[in-house]
């Protein structure tokens, strides 16, 4: 039988990653996204949705049929208020209204570190339901993700798992991602346990990679079978040399958000052309 899983936001860094790698024998992945696609490579069973997912009527069309639903869809960077809230917010539950209504059981959200961004670093790990504590309008956008989540499931049952990622690039570029990074591979691994997992309620894992530095936990990831094979430390001796060590006092070594925590990201003040 065959399974088809809709990946929105498919052309975007994350969403580019994933395809080839959660391509496999028997399932179809439906790809939406605004932006260009490629046709199928070698191995790939695709079909491409040029929409946007603020668009309800096209979003009910690309659930028919649809056993899952991978939202990577919105704006991956910090936004003006209007923009965030038109694509990430409204956008996330047009999603879940459009799975909803099309009878899809499971959706796995992308949410982020930066939904608890102002959370500080501290010894350990951070856990897995940390409270929120956005560091931008984006980071608020991963909160509302997640409670529209919740919603859902406890609302009309659906199976919903938001995975805050950490970063999930090729390698990390930097020392903080030596302690945040999530591997491509890892990435596909983490996806394919969110989709297989039996009846997993609502859940809120990380997305990460089990690195040595590792800021955050793999508890809820590997109660639903995850098993991360890399570790970001291949890379720390090549990612040191090229940009030594962080500041301890820096935004981006004290807290969970990063740079995102510094006075740049302030998009208020942005916005009043202070």
């Amino acid at each position: 039988m065959t399974e088809r899983i809709l990946i929105t936001g498919a052309a975007g860094g994350v969403g580019t990653l994933m395809r080839s790698r959660l391509a496999a024998p028997g399932r179809v992945l439906r790809l939406l996204d605004v932006a260009p696609l490629p046709e199928a490579a070698e191995g790939e069973n695709v079909e491409l949705v040029r929409a946007s997912v603020t668009d309800r009527a096209a979003m009910e069309r690309a659930c028919e049929d649809v056993d899952a639903v991978i939202h990577l869809g919105g704006h991956s960077l910090e936004r003006p208020w209007a923009e965030i809230l038109e694509v990430n917010v409204d956008g996330t539950h047009s999603v879940l209204e459009a799975a909803r209504r099309r009878g899809v059981r499971r959706v796995v959200l992308a949410s982020s570190n930066h939904a608890v961004g102002f959370a500080e670093r501290a010894d350990g790990e951070a856990g897995d339901y940390l409270f929120p504590k956005p560091d931008t309008y984006y980071g608020v956008s991963k909160v509302a993700l997640e409670a529209l989540g919740s919603l859902y499931h406890s609302r009309y049952g659906l199976d919903v798992i938001a995975v805050r990622i950490g970063s999930c690039f090729a390698e990390p570029r930097d020392e903080r991602m030596l302690s945040t990074w999530l591997s491509p591979d890892d990435g596909a691994r983490l996806f394919e346990a969110c989709l297989s997992a039996p009846s997993p309620g609502f859940r809120v894992v990380w997305g990460v990679s089990d690195n040595t530095r590792r800021w955050f936990s793999l508890t809820e990831a590997e109660a639903l079978g995850y098993r991360s094979e890399d570790d970001s430390e291949v890379f720390a001796e090549k990612v040191l040399a090229e940009g030594g060590p962080l500041p301890a006092d820096s935004p981006a070594a004290r807290y969970l958000g990063g740079v995102w925590c510094g006075p740049d990201f302030d998009t208020a003040v942005q916005e009043a052309g202070a």
